[in-house]
């Protein structure tokens, strides 16, 4: 995989991004002025980010695993610490399948019903591979979710969801934030900060 070097990385136009960004030369980039990038954040090949009105934040510490897409009009938040699988789908916006509108975006807006809103991603937050998180659902600080599941609704902080539609199935351990204090300490770090 042959990464972005920092000069392609400010040609794409992004808002903002930090140091140690390595974007694979192969993802594709929507929107790219209304994406911010922290530090120490790794894109694999064929990811998708293509930011609507509401933008992408994605914070510090991040992989987003090949073949992941992060789409839509609402605004999509990546907070610190977080792994995104593989051939993860993230959406802020969402067609209605109710048969009372048309879909896809080549049809005019007045045809269509098209749902934008925010999707969040806690601190420490880990997506399994095949997931798919719909609009409108905040994971809080330290979930995990199960290789295969739909998020639909809000997920408690620490605790493990799986299946279709993700339920809690039990709590996370917490040992993970003695680790990020000691890498902030030992690396002399400012977390949430670009």
């Amino acid at each position: 995989m042959a990464f972005l070097t920092e000069e392609q990385l400010k040609n794409i136009g992004f808002a903002s991004f930090g140091v140690n960004v390595l974007i694979s030369d192969k993802a594709s980039i929507y929107g790219a002025s209304r994406i911010k990038i922290g530090s120490n954040v790794r894109i694999d090949d064929f990811c998708v980010l293509s930011a609507g009105c509401g933008g992408i934040e994605i914070g510090n510490y991040i992989h987003i695993a090949i073949y992941s897409s992060l789409i839509g009009g609402g605004k999509i938040t990546v907070s610190d610490f977080c792994n995104i699988s593989s051939k993860v789908a993230i959406y802020s916006s969402n067609d209605d399948y109710s048969g009372e509108y048309m879909t896809n975006p080549m049809v005019p807006s007045v045809f269509t019903n098209v749902t934008n809103d925010m999707v969040f991603l806690g601190k420490h937050v880990i997506i399994g591979s095949g997931s798919l998180v719909l609009p409108g659902a905040s994971l809080y600080e330290g979930v995990a979710i199960g290789a295969f599941s739909l998020v639909t609704k809000d997920c408690e902080a620490f605790n493990i969801y799986a299946g279709v539609p993700a339920k809690k199935i039990k709590r996370r351990e917490q040992k993970l934030l003695e680790c990020e204090s000691e890498l902030v300490k030992k690396n002399h770090i400012e977390i949430g900060s670009r």
